[in-house]
């Protein structure tokens, strides 16, 4: 599956979250890996759980990403709670805990003023939303879907400051 753009003028963003690497012999699906693998940059919404996991998606595109409850003290060290991440004119702000579900899109959008999209995890139930002309996702998990439907990430399309998120299902 090729998922660059021909365009010089997109930008592909991977965004994922609640990777929880290595766990037992848990990794990516192979369906994950081909778009990290086509992605430009990679969003990590926190919970990478270690140093050798995030270096393993540094090996497909540069990554930014945030702290999650889970990672190790490595990683809590090195990640911020929260970024600001510019893509291509766009702003994307990414935090991994969102908080109660009662308010939240407000209080996110309210954390990153100005942003085009706030990414977060932490539930592992992907979202798509808008609040206001800002856009609300939250990846899910391409590892562990918990109460989702599915294993999922989302595949951002990112051109002269303009959006177009996809959710992509895993099997």
């Amino acid at each position: 599956m090729r998922l660059r753009q021909a365009s010089a003028s997109v930008t592909l963003v991977a965004v994922i979250a609640d990777t929880h690497l290595p766990r037992g012999g848990r990794r990516l699906p192979d369906e994950c890996v081909s778009v990290l693998a086509s992605a430009e940059l990679i969003v990590h919404a926190g919970d990478v759980t270690s140093a050798a996991a995030l270096d393993e998606l540094r090996s497909f595109a540069p990554v930014e990403a945030v702290r999650g409850n889970v990672d190790d003290a490595e990683l809590q060290a090195a990640l911020p709670e929260r970024r600001v991440v510019e893509v291509d004119g766009a702003r994307l702000g990414v935090v991994h805990d969102p908080g109660l579900r009662e308010g939240r899109h407000e209080r996110l959008v309210g954390w990153f003023p100005g942003c085009d999209a706030v990414v977060y995890g932490h539930t592992h139930l992907p979202e798509l939303a808008r609040q206001g002309a800002t856009w609300i996702l939250n990846p899910g998990s391409p590892t562990e879907r918990r109460r989702a439907p599915h294993r999922s990430l989302i595949l951002l399309e990112v051109a002269a400051g303009s959006l177009r998120p996809r959710l992509v299902e895993l099997p």
